[in-house]
């Protein structure tokens, strides 16, 4: 069976935040990942749209949960 394809769990205004929810995931044991068409870092500025964060689909469910939470309650 092939890996399945990462999905959005979310999207973000800014890569800041994509990345702060990248860590809450991370911290609990999900892997994830941010997609963002800002030139691979070097132009953020040239940012079109929304920051996405990834997860695999069988986190989604999980992913949600922990992202809802308060920011105190991630740990």
């Amino acid at each position: 069976m092939a890996p399945s394809e990462p999905v959005v769990v979310r999207q973000f205004m800014s890569t800041v935040e994509a990345e702060i929810a990248q860590g809450a995931l991370q911290a609990a044991g999900i892997e994830a990942a941010v997609s963002a068409d800002d030139c691979g870092g070097m132009r953020p500025h040239l940012q079109v749209g929304r920051v996405a964060l990834l997860v695999r689909p069988e986190d989604v469910d999980e992913a949600e949960r922990i992202l809802d939470l308060p920011a105190e309650d991630v740990s």
